[in-house]
């Protein structure tokens, strides 16, 4: 080898060296602080690693051009057999390291197995507990880095490793068919570049970190309580006539670390599609979305919050993302619907220092209606949720989602494709599990890294929001990502998918998939959210009306969780509901309301004449208002008309002259 060249290879291998050593080691401490350090997501990994996923996927899906590509027997499938210390063991996860297991979800019909962790090539394990303990249990830690959410169970204490990771179950229902033995599981983990020192989990080393924990669960909870100093606010409302547009500009190098938007309008589930949030970094279009599904709302406002988003009851849409650029940041909010939209965008600038590894936040939206579904998942297909080139890091993502019947939709496994792989790294075990529930459970449901907003039902019926986001589990690539979902149906239908991805890429990547206009302006469909059993909307009311979820004010507190909300109405306006009386006689109407700081006071009229005196359904906080009762009541037999009219509101009250409806009841009397 000549003597320049062997000059430059080896300056080459110890400046690798050098970077490896500069490094500061991975441990269970920089891993916690890393959960919380939102401005880690928008520098490229130094430490560099990759991510992959461990699961139960059925073996037999072999190849995209191979027959059982979209095999479905997810259950129970592991990388081998083996006997530790005399017992048999199925290996779910192998991995060399140095490395990190970042996120778990499992779920079973029983739990009686053991989960074993042998670390680092030891014959003993560093963590033995039953699966149900450790995974959504208190073994380790609770609540939410280890909870249960809607029959998934998920846990996201991060387990460093120096050299090795072997996870193992004692049980296996495709030997023994038994319901005890059966496991759903999905493993995610990181694997650092070689060099990379990592400390090995140790239970000292997690008896030492116990009060970090603690703090951290508690910041988790509390998504505004994390605030970079020295921050400034940008203010701006505005009404935006149809095909305009309210802009805003920031001129000086930082990062938006907190973003909100608040709507309004008389169909306003309709503005927040046709609604599209555009930000420019430097002089880059890089997100281009509605403004309900950015903020992870999917169809109308469904109120949850996360660690990256949160959706009050009001309206109010934030997202804590942090977004660099260099130089300037444009955000426009574009009105391509119909009607005139009142909006208000507060926007919070951090100091930033922009390097090699700064990132651009880039969000892309897409929407695909009117797919055709078949029984038992014979026409199922990988459905795009993102293509991009260059480098970058896969964050999160919205699923919006309409199923036209009450058979289960989300059968599909998600297959994640990196830097050119012809099988993918993450290859799950149904739409549900990557987004932390299962057995396709129809219910509210919040936590701070994944939830379920909306579910309409009965049953999978309706609009369906799945949200999640990725701290530790997110996904970085150098040349390529791709993320396709199986559309995987038991029932011949049609759904609609509209699918919002996150992800950071320095300045030279780009997605596949552009704006799409013409899918924004689509309308809306939320006819089946405008009824209460033996009610009918006659007609729908100035505003919008439209099934709100309402567990998170109180479990099983609303019938089925959710009530009738009726929002956008001033003083005079009527919602009209039709009841049937199948025999002629006195009757009585009870009514079970909702009241809140900004409900209305509203008249009951029955075939156009007042019942009783005006109602006041103000109250200080969410809850259920005492019963209402309409009575006597001389009905004929046929149908008559339930009248809701708006006439004010207390003092008090926020003048948004909302109604909740959660309950009515025709009673005879006797």
């Amino acid at each position: 080898m000549p003597t320049r060249l062997c000059s430059i290879v080896l300056g080459f291998a110890l400046a690798c060296c050098q970077a490896a050593i500069a490094a500061a080691p991975v441990t269970l401490d920089s891993l916690l602080d890393e959960m919380t350090d939102r401005a880690a997501l928008a520098r490229f990994p130094d430490p560099a690693y990759t991510c992959k996923q461990a699961s139960s996927y059925d073996r037999a899906s072999k190849g995209p051009d191979q027959p059982g590509w979209f095999a479905n027997g997810d259950q129970s499938q592991y990388i081998r057999e083996e006997t530790n210390n005399g017992r048999t063991e199925w290996v779910m996860m192998d991995a060399e390291g140095p490395g990190a297991i970042v996120r778990w979800w499992v779920t079973s019909g029983r739990y009686k197995g053991t989960i074993r962790i042998y670390l680092d090539g030891a014959a003993e394990p560093t963590i033995e507990a039953r699966v149900d303990k450790l995974i959504g249990g208190d073994e380790l830690v609770g609540p939410p880095l280890s909870e249960a959410r809607a029959n998934g169970r998920n846990l996201y204490l991060p387990i460093p490793y120096a050299k090795r990771c072997k996870v193992t179950f004692d049980r296996n229902f495709n030997k023994t068919r038994k319901a005890d033995d059966l496991l759903y599981y999905q493993i995610n983990y990181r694997t650092y570049a070689p060099g990379t020192v990592a400390e090995t989990f140790t239970m000292a080393v997690f008896d030492a970190a116990k009060q970090k924990i603690a703090a951290l669960q508690q910041k988790l909870l509390v998504p505004a309580s994390v605030v970079p100093e020295n921050t400034t606010v940008e203010r701006r409302s505005a009404t935006i006539k149809p095909g305009r547009a309210l802009e805003m500009e920031i001129e000086k190098p930082a990062a938006l670390c907190q973003l909100s938007v608040r709507l309004d309008a008389k169909d306003l589930t309709q503005a927040l599609r046709s609604t599209v949030l555009i930000l420019e970094f430097d002089d880059r279009s890089t997100v281009w979305c509605p403004v309900s599904d950015f903020f992870g709302s999917g169809v109308g406002v469904n109120p949850f919050t996360g660690w990256y988003r949160k959706v009050d009851l009001d309206g109010t849409m934030t997202c804590w993302w942090v977004m660099p650029f260099e130089e300037e940041c444009e955000i426009t909010l574009k009105n391509l619907g119909q009607q005139e939209v009142e909006a208000t965008v507060s926007a919070t600038a951090c100091p930033w220092t922009w390097d090699d590894r700064s990132m651009y936040f880039h969000t892309t939206w897409r929407q695909q209606r009117n797919i055709e579904t078949a029984k038992n998942g014979e026409k199922a297909f990988d459905w795009n949720y993102l293509t991009a080139q260059g480098r970058g890091v896969f964050v999160g993502d919205t699923l919006t989602l309409l199923n036209r019947v009450s058979g289960w939709w989300g059968e599909g496994d998600e297959k994640i494709y990196v830097d050119g792989e012809t099988f993918p790294s993450h290859f799950g075990t149904g739409t549900e599990d990557y987004y932390g529930y299962a057995w396709c459970t129809p219910e509210f449901f919040q936590s701070p890294f994944h939830s379920q907003p909306r579910a309409e039902g009965p049953r999978n019926f309706g609009n369906v929001t799945n949200t999640r986001v990725r701290l530790l589990d997110g996904i970085p690539f150098e040349k390529s990502f791709k993320f396709d979902m199986e559309v995987w149906h038991w029932v011949a239908t049609t759904v609609d998918y509209a699918v919002t991805a996150y992800w950071y890429g320095q300045p030279d990547a780009k997605a596949t998939v552009g704006p799409m206009p013409e899918e924004a302006v689509q309308p809306v469909k939320y006819d089946t959210e405008v009824s209460i059993p033996g009610f009918k909307v006659l007609r729908r009311p100035p505003g919008s009306i439209e099934l709100q979820n309402m567990r998170v004010f109180g479990r099983f507190k609303w019938h089925g969780d959710d009530h009738l909300w009726w929002r956008g109405a001033k003083p005079g306006d009527r919602l009209e509901l039709g009841l049937d009386v199948e025999e002629q006689g006195p009757y009585s109407i009870g009514l079970r309301m909702t009241k809140a700081p900004d409900y209305a006071i509203v008249q009951f009229l029955v075939d156009g004449k007042k019942v009783g005196e005006p109602v006041d359904f103000y109250n200080p906080s969410v809850d259920l208002a005492d019963p209402v009762v309409l009575s006597p009541l001389d009905l004929t037999k046929g149908r008559h008309t339930l009248t809701i009219e708006v006439v004010g509101a207390n003092d008090k009250a926020t003048k948004d002259y909302m109604v909740g409806i959660d309950q009515i009841h025709l009673n005879p009397i006797k």
